[in-house]
């Protein structure tokens, strides 16, 4: 791992973090409570490394800590709650 930290940028609406010179995100809409997260963008240099779930896990902590619902939108994150269930109770209705 490369040790990097992940920001929250509420202008772009997206955490991100830069590995190696590459930047990685997590995109997200926020509206009524719910955090949309529509995607999550790990460049092939880096890919291999769980930067797209450090970031989904970090996304997800934040919602939960802000007492936001979340819809995965994205696939990457849909799959990743569902290998997580203790994220599951996050998923609005």
């Amino acid at each position: 791992m490369s040790g990097d930290s992940i920001a929250l940028d509420l202008d772009r609406s997206e955490f991100r973090m830069r590995v190696d010179g590459h930047d990685c995100s997590l995109g997200f809409r926020l509206a009524d409570g719910v955090a949309q997260f529509d995607h999550v963008r790990v460049p092939d240099a880096v890919g291999g490394r769980g930067l797209a779930g450090q970031l989904t896990r970090h996304a997800l902590d934040w919602a939960r800590a802000q007492g936001h619902r979340v819809r995965p939108n994205c696939p990457y994150v849909a799959a990743w709650i569902k290998r997580h269930p203790d994220y599951a109770d996050l998923i609005a209705a």
